[in-house]
């Protein structure tokens, strides 16, 4: 058996993963693995600007390709930059491997030069991690943390490899025994839970199916729609959910929480039951808790058990994979069919289509003739199409993509809903386009967020990944400014970015080798995103400069009930009246 050293073996290891992607930035501690990975004919390397462009791009390629995606890192502030998006992945359940090098062994704790304690800082983040200080230790390893990273509920992996390590010599063996005693996730639901909540579905009068992101996760959505058609029951899909269900399909009700329709919202509050697949009830869904939902039964469906009860009590709790309980739970409901057994929601469709009819989301056009910012995102939507990718990053612009681009397909939207990181979408949309090279992957921007992460453009420059930008650029902090304007009088404390074009964004795209265009005007609002969409030889740069005051309704301040939402200032609807009201 050959003898090489521990980089040789850690890249030989992502190799027989199955990795055909990284991203990082060379660095002393984790030098010597950038050798061999010189030679690999797998392994891509695309050298990003900043390791946290890097994390977030590992986490787009993985959100559209369903496979793990990798970064990597050196030691000390290499590893520490790779925090951010660590924490992002953990959030939203998202499939990662971070590699980063550590400081020779012998040096751990001496607080040598860029040394960190990365595992200690990453351990509340990440699923599993990981200090290999023993070169025949790298390929269990990098094992595990693919199985770990993938399986059960997907999280990201941290893999800390001191340099001594990859020094030293050792032997591959592949595929290497993996140990994980304690690692069981359960996948298979309880069938007794099932059939109990089969017939807790077909006894209800106002239930519904409250989706979140682990449908997309364990790849449900086919499934979803079939217990959906089956039921007829109506479903909202959360932020991370958009897309597992198609927006134009009668019985979807769209997006609950802080910043969603009427009807989703006036649905949960209303309800007799809550069948919950795959979603953890966070608090930018159920608003003040102890009034979310209040006359509901819950059925909780999730892989992870921590997640049942964790918010909400649970009368029926089914730990399990979302794809395997909605096959079975199908199953249970055609017996209960058979049996002549079949929920009637006749009325709860009347009181439901009557929210939609009158409180439908929508936006006015600014009367000073500026450029609405829900109306640049819809037209993106609109003539990109369902088969486009959006990645968003947070504030107003990220709640407008959820609410006005029409999503059809799962892994089509691309966001950080848990962390709410500003500065994700450049790199996550420059990952998607990695692992979807014949998708049209925009990235819908905010001027803030975009200030954050906007070097990653010469990476996509100069590795051929043209993506395409939707800046929309109010010269503020939006979402911060809203809050202003709404609680805190008006009194706008640093959310002024006061640009005076500075930086000129169409300038800036120019100096990263990208196409830079401006937008100002409705009228030609259509034909410059036509034009983006005409040019593949380089990113595009949109600079849409839009009205500074628009605002995201609905809108359920936090910490308030959802039963307070608000679809304009001072407009609350009177969903919670009956129909002869």
């Amino acid at each position: 058996m050959t003898e090489i050293n521990g980089a040789q073996s850690l890249i030989q290891a992502l190799e027989s993963s199955g990795v055909d992607t990284v991203f990082g930035i060379p660095g002393g501690a984790i030098l010597p693995a950038y050798d061999p990975m010189m030679d690999s004919k797998k392994v891509r390397h695309i050298l990003v600007r900043h390791e946290q462009g890097a994390g977030h791009a590992a986490e787009g390629y993985a959100q559209v390709t369903g496979r793990v995606g990798v970064c990597m890192a050196t030691s000390g502030p290499g590893a520490t930059n790779l925090v951010t998006p660590i924490a992002d992945a953990h959030m939203d359940s998202v499939p990662m491997v971070a590699i980063t090098g550590q400081v020779p062994s012998n040096a751990i704790g001496t607080d040598a030069f860029q040394e960190a304690d990365i595992r200690g800082i990453t351990f509340p983040i990440t699923k599993h991690n990981y200090l290999v200080t023993n070169a025949d230790d790298i390929p269990r390893a990098i094992a595990e943390a693919f199985h770990l990273a993938l399986s059960g509920r997907p999280g990201p992996v941290l893999v800390d490899i001191s340099k001594d390590a990859l020094n030293a010599k050792t032997t591959f063996n592949w595929p290497p025994v993996m140990n994980l005693p304690g690692y069981h996730p359960t996948t298979k639901p309880n069938s007794k839970r099932v059939k109990e909540a089969a017939e807790r579905i077909i006894a209800a009068k106002k239930p519904v199916l409250y989706v979140g992101g682990g449908v997309i996760k364990s790849h449900a959505s086919k499934e979803l729609l079939q217990l959906a058609e089956l039921t007829q029951i109506p479903v909202v899909t959360t932020l991370m959910a958009r897309g597992a269900f198609p927006d134009s399909h009668p019985q979807h009700l769209g997006m609950p929480g802080m910043h969603g329709s009427v009807a989703a919202v006036g649905s949960l509050q209303q309800s007799d039951l809550l069948i919950a697949l795959g979603t953890r009830f966070d608090d930018r869904v159920t608003g003040q808790l102890s009034s979310f939902a209040p006359e509901a039964d819950v059925i909780h469906v999730d892989i992870d058990p921590a997640e049942i009860g964790k918010n909400r009590f649970a009368h029926v709790p089914i730990v399990g994979d979302a794809k395997e309980t909605i096959i079975e739970l199908i199953a249970a409901l055609k017996d209960e069919h058979k049996a002549g057994r079949i929920g009637n929601y006749e009325d709860w469709w009347a009181n439901l289509n009557r929210l939609r009819t009158e409180y439908p989301l929508g936006y006015d056009h600014p009367v000073d003739g500026s450029l609405s910012p829900q109306y640049v995102i819809e037209r993106i939507g609109a003539i990109s199409g369902p088969e486009a990718v959006y990645a968003a990053g947070v504030g107003q612009h990220q709640m407008w993509a959820a609410q006005f681009v029409k999503y059809e397909n799962p892994g089509t939207w691309l966001n950080s809903g848990g962390l709410g990181t500003m500065g994700y979408a450049i790199p996550a949309a420059m990952g998607a386009k990695v692992g979807a090279p014949d998708k049209t992957v925009w990235a819908i921007d905010g001027d803030g967020c975009f200030q954050m992460t906007n070097q990653e453009l010469a990476t996509c420059t100069l590795n051929d990944i043209p993506i395409k930008v939707g800046l929309i650029n109010n010269n503020a902090l939006g979402m911060v400014r809203q809050w202003q304007s709404l609680f805190y009088n008006n009194r706008y404390s640093n959310t002024d970015l006061n640009s005076n074009r500075v930086p000129d964004f169409v300038k800036l795209a120019d100096a990263y080798g990208c196409h830079g265009l401006r937008c100002e005007k409705r009228e030609d609002v259509d034909k410059t995103i036509e034009k983006a969409l005409s040019l593949n030889d380089a990113p595009v740069v949109i600079d849409f400069v839009v009205h500074k005051d628009a605002m995201v309704w609905p809108m359920v301040a936090a910490g308030m009930s959802n039963s307070e939402i608000k679809f304009a200032r001072d407009m609350a609807p009177q969903w919670m009246r009956s129909d002869d009201e």
